[in-house]
């Protein structure tokens, strides 16, 4: 058998495969029932926005950085 068959077999396996792939993780997402799937969403919902609130209060307060420090920090780079 040549090389480029090989090459070919395994170039359609993949597809294959890949199709086996996508056509499981659709029957897996149209399993949900609708209200399954808006109960999901707003609890994805509620964590994201809870998240946030907690990024936003652990953010520092901007300072003033002074010329030579930025020119510092240029040269550690």
């Amino acid at each position: 058998m040549r090389w480029w068959k090989a090459v070919g077999l395994a170039g359609a396996a993949g597809v294959v495969a890949t199709g086996v792939v996508v056509v499981r993780a659709e029957r897996r997402r149209r399993a949900y029932t609708p209200d399954q799937v808006r109960e999901q969403l707003h609890v994805r919902f509620a964590q994201a926005t809870s998240a946030e609130a907690g990024v936003e209060k652990a953010a520092p307060a901007p300072q003033k950085v002074g010329l030579l420090a930025r020119v510092r920090r240029l040269f550690r780079r």
